[in-house]
């Protein structure tokens, strides 16, 4: 009787420990991150902490998209893209992940080693573009905005040799893989960089001869979710410790300027398509 009592007991403790551990791995918020937002989110998670909300940080390489994490459950927000990209995935993936809410813009800039004004921008310059769609199209734009191309009427965000409907400069575009492009500014005029790159290779936005700045909508980066959980209340609570005036401080200041909080309602940011009527 002893020996069945000693293991009702036993199987009694073993369920309360396994129920206990799929509580507390309830109660815990996978995030989905590049390595280039740790020092944010370990931040973040300080802040989350004292609300009772315990994150779990996932870092991801390149070689990974975590938006294919977040489909297939293995996260349960992700923060380290911009609408258009997030957009371009759902349509080539048949997925309906859901922005959240807004975190920073990480402006592309033009760079050079050679030149420091707009102005030196001669006829027949060589600019390096990354050479993926997303960010070849945003670079187009970036040249668009200070008037020194005109892209298609039918363009649609992403990047292309079909894409420039007029270039009175005759600006020679050099598509580049997106990491060497700082390497490149050797061999060409000026180069198209992408934030995280160029803080990589040592340069800062005030660096940039012109760069996006948060008016640029499509590329605002989103905290991004389910869309079963995109009214979650414990998730929209991580949305708003991000969009705190301290949060804010907290990214200028360890970015160096280089990444720009963003606190934009998002029916504003699903009006991003009006970014391509100029």
């Amino acid at each position: 009787m002893k020996k069945i009592q000693y293991i009702i007991g036993l199987l009694s403790l073993l369920f309360l420990l396994v129920a206990c551990t799929k509580a507390e791995e309830n109660d815990v918020v996978k995030v989905g991150i590049r390595s280039s937002e740790i020092k944010t989110w370990e931040y973040i998670k300080e802040q989350a902490a004292k609300e009772n909300i315990h994150l779990e940080l996932v870092t991801f390489s390149a070689q990974y998209d975590p938006n294919q994490a977040l489909a297939e459950g293995e996260v349960d927000i992700n923060a380290f893209q911009h609408v258009a990209y997030l957009n371009l995935f759902n349509e080539n993936n048949g997925t309906d992940l859901q922005a959240i809410g807004t975190t920073i813009m990480a402006p592309i800039g033009l760079y050079s080693n050679k030149y420091k004004r707009i102005e030196e921008i001669k006829d027949g310059a060589k600019i390096a573009v990354p050479n993926d769609p997303s960010n070849w199209g945003r670079a187009l734009l970036l040249l668009q905005e200070y008037d020194l191309l005109t892209v298609s009427d039918n363009f649609d965000g992403n990047g292309g040799e079909d894409r420039i409907q007029d270039n009175p400069k005759n600006l020679t575009i050099v598509p580049v893989d997106g990491a060497t492009t700082p390497r490149v500014m050797e061999d060409t005029d000026f180069a198209v960089i992408n934030n995280g790159v160029a803080v990589e290779a040592g340069l800062l936005l005030k660096d940039a001869i012109i760069h996006e700045n948060e008016t640029a909508k499509p590329f605002i980066n989103v905290i991004v979710a389910k869309p079963e959980d995109k009214d979650n209340a414990k998730l929209k609570k991580i949305v708003e410790i991000y969009q705190r005036k301290e949060t804010a401080d907290f990214v200028s200041n360890i970015s160096k300027g280089n990444y720009i909080p963003v606190n934009m309602p998002l029916d504003e940011l699903a009006t991003w398509k009006t970014f391509y009527s100029y």
